[in-house]
């Protein structure tokens, strides 16, 4: 009976758009051309589709694609922004005000009085990854990354070491154009080995350009013989093996060529593997990182291909700006620089996230609904509807103005329809299904901002209204951390790659992403916490991370605990006290102090014929009658 199976997979709750899911469950080919391209792969038109019907949502462009699916009536719908909505509160929450780059150990500088190494190159790698940031511009990186993972359930960054800048270069990718490749039997929520990003560019006839595919493809793979820039037969720019060197003998006597190396490679002989040391890993790795940007034209696309297995026989390699040929370009690190961002944490064995509009979309469709009937409301109650009777000459025609004078036969009538009743019925509607949305979405109403602050009880009240934010935020974050942790290990390990002067000798460290409150802060409150607190249960570094935190303007942490401790004169002379140490009392407060001078020997009374130590040798001690010591003096 060709029977419809149901299949529940990652985006089967679209299933109830029929623009989605037609009689065979596959989405519109008119709405969505881009996920039925012959190069996609069949298990991404699902994920492609929901993409673009969410982004509709977003840009108020769901009615415009549901027309395009053959309702006809889609047009007269109204979307005021609602999912955009969602979508911005939501990026603001889960980013919080304000987000800080930390090191664990960066505020601890000294240990036992003495400089700690450790902590040393903790907070300078702390310093150099905040002026990467800054230089960077990664919390607006940021926001464009969340605003995709939000709404759509995923992002995506990428890295790469720009030798002109000297420094990494994060660029946000839309995840539409991200294929990673996920085997039968790999884990989905580990970390790919080959990804691809790819996408059509479109025909230029100016140009003379027809419609091209672009691939750009990270891969691991072992590490190979040294290659350099170079042209096939065909003219086409591609890598070619560099000479061999002068042949070496073997153990059976032959001489072989051995392959040309890139600098600081091994060959193992026995093996016949290379390998090479990092500067972030203990031992030798034999893995590298592989790029290739290749550009095919459609047309050349025949059988059975898609964007694993295009024919590198037909494709045209791009050429990076110092020369190098990006066909199968060796990066130098064992990582591939990308770093997918899922907006929820996946199901076991998953790759990918939930977006956050995904368990409301019926609502908003609901209320787009509902607004357009409160639209044509609004029009009859303004202008209402108006029937007149008894009039002397119904040929005539009557405007109904203010200050209008009707006259009316015997026995006339006005009369006039009254949809003011309905209207509010609708405007109620329309109330009820935004708090829905809300709660479904676990946004309560001071979170959208819709509350009067008046009208909240206590604070307790309002924290317990904010549980079910406070969960989903947690949710949201839990997701990012291990990739917020994971961008910032890449960012240092590609300035070691590059070799910049001031990451020479540093350590790869565990740097942490902290992002900001997303809730009204008590600032009093936590002052009086941190005033409590210190130097009873509270280190002064911690009360200063809690100050960070609850919003007060403390840029540096760490300059912050020095200026701090720079001040405690009370401390200082109980430390003098208690070590009498006064190189450690100018440790404390960050100032040099001279050490105390010796104090002078006492003078003490001298008894009778007792010498002083301190007189002249030679001279004769005086006695009780001649005390100063003239009676001995030379008579001639």
């Amino acid at each position: 009976m060709g029977l419809r199976s149901v299949v529940i997979h990652a985006w089967s709750w679209l299933n109830f758009k029929p623009i989605y899911s037609d009689a065979l469950g596959m989405p519109n080919r008119r709405a969505f051309p881009e996920a039925q391209a012959m190069w996609v792969p069949a298990e991404d038109e699902k994920r492609l589709a929901a993409y673009k019907l969410l982004a509709a949502y977003d840009q108020n462009q769901a009615a415009e694609l549901a027309e395009v699916g053959g309702d006809i009536h889609a047009r007269d719908r109204r979307e005021f922004g609602d999912p955009s909505m969602f979508v911005d509160t939501l990026v603001s929450h889960v980013l919080g005000r304000e987000q800080h780059i930390t090191v664990p150990g960066a505020e601890d500088d000294t240990s036992d009085g003495r400089p700690d190494p450790e902590a040393a190159a903790a907070a300078r790698v702390q310093e150099l990854l905040r002026d990467w940031a800054e230089d960077e511009q990664l919390a607006m990186r940021q926001q464009q990354c969340e605003r995709k993972a939000v709404s759509l359930g995923d992002g995506v960054y990428r890295l790469a070491w720009d030798p002109a800048k000297q420094r990494p270069t994060l660029r946000v990718t839309d995840p539409g154009f991200y294929f990673p490749i996920i085997g039968e039997d790999d884990d989905g929520g580990e970390y790919p080995t080959r990804v691809h990003f790819a996408w059509e560019l479109p025909e230029d006839p100016k140009r003379g350009l027809k419609t091209r595919l672009r691939r750009i493809t990270y891969e691991l793979d072992w590490i190979r013989p040294a290659t350099g820039p170079g042209v096939d037969e065909r003219g086409r720019a591609v890598r070619a093996p560099l000479p061999a060197p002068e042949p070496i003998d073997s153990p059976d006597g032959i001489e072989l060529p051995p392959p040309p190396l890139t600098p600081g490679d091994t060959l193992n002989p026995d093996t016949g593997a290379i390998s090479r040391m990092y500067a972030w890993n203990d031992a030798p790795s034999y893995v590298t990182c592989y790029l290739t940007d290749a550009t095919w034209e459609i047309g050349d696309l025949k059988g059975p291909v898609d964007v694993d297995s295009l024919p590198l026989e037909l494709a045209t390699y791009a050429t990076r700006s110092d020369g190098e040929v990006l066909d199968h370009l060796d990066l130098l690190v064992d990582f591939i620089p990308v770093v997918h961002q899922p907006n929820t944490v996946p199901p076991a064995e998953e790759h990918w996230g939930q977006s956050s509009l995904a368990k409301v979309l019926q609502v908003f469709d609901e209320l787009a609904g509902s607004d357009t009937d409160s639209a044509r409301a609004s029009a009859t109650t303004g202008s209402p509807i108006i029937a007149i009777s008894g009039v002397t000459d119904p040929r005539r025609e009557y405007q109904v103005a203010p200050g209008a004078l009707f006259i009316l036969g015997e026995n006339g009538r006005l009369t006039h329809v009254d949809t003011s009743s309905s209207l509010a019925e609708l405007r109620n509607q329309v109330h009820d299904l935004k708090d829905r949305a809300a709660n479904t979405a676990r946004l309560p109403a001071v979170a959208l901002g819709t509350m009067d602050p008046s009208k909240v009880p206590s604070g307790y009240a309002l924290q317990l209204s904010l549980g079910p934010l406070d969960s989903l935020v947690s949710g949201m974050r839990l997701a990012r951390d291990h990739k917020d942790a994971l961008l910032l290990k890449m960012v240092q390990r590609l300035f070691q790659a590059g070799q910049h002067p001031d990451w020479v000798g540093l350590p790869v460290l565990p740097a942490k992403l902290v992002r900001g409150p997303y809730t009204p802060t008590d600032k009093q409150a936590v002052l009086e916490q941190v005033t409590t607190g210190v130097g009873k249960v509270l280190s002064l570094e911690t009360a200063v991370r809690m100050l960070v935190e609850a919003g007060f303007p403390i840029e540096d942490a760490t300059e912050e605990v020095k200026r701090i401790e720079s001040r405690q004169f009370e401390a200082a002379k109980a430390l003098a006290d208690a070590t009498g140490d006064s190189s450690a009392v100018g440790d404390f407060l960050g100032i040099e102090l001279d050490p105390d001078p010796a104090p002078p020997a006492p003078q003490l009374p001298l008894t009778p014929g007792q010498q002083d130590p301190n007189a002249p040798v030679g001279d004769a001690p005086a006695s009780e009658n001649d005390p100063a010591g003239q009676s001995g003096g030379n008579t001639g």
